[in-house]
């Protein structure tokens, strides 16, 4: 890959395309929680808000979607993405651990590394 113009406009688009697919990722899971605890009014929505709020009030499985479950959460969105952050750096601290660790095992049995001696 050479340096230049395309190149440029060509990381632009993809970092965009991932930051944007970040961006909506993390919105749906900061408010899924939200979502579940009040539910979501549809019918406050324009012109399908009625119609849409008695299908769902109707239909068996779904009657929780405009009032929620009603269950009290501990953690929000916001503190479960940050749980999860943690734990996964955790988890990769304790695996730099064990390959450290272990190193003799990547160098083979016995075998040393030597520096250099005038």
């Amino acid at each position: 890959v050479r340096p230049g113009a395309q190149t440029a406009d060509y990381l632009n688009t993809i970092l965009t395309r991932l930051t944007t697919v970040g961006a909506l990722y993390l919105a749906f899971i900061a408010f899924v929680p939200q979502v579940l605890l009040s539910g979501f009014r549809v019918a406050r929505l324009p012109f399908i808000g009625t119609s849409l709020d008695n299908f769902l009030t109707a239909t068996p499985g779904l009657s929780w979607i405009p009032t929620g479950l009603g269950y009290q959460f501990f953690f929000g969105g916001t503190s479960l993405l940050i749980l999860v952050g943690v734990a996964m750096d955790t988890i990769a601290q304790i695996e730099a651990q064990l390959v450290m660790r272990n190193y003799e095992g990547f160098l083979g049995a016995g075998s040393r590394l030597r520096g250099r001696r005038a």
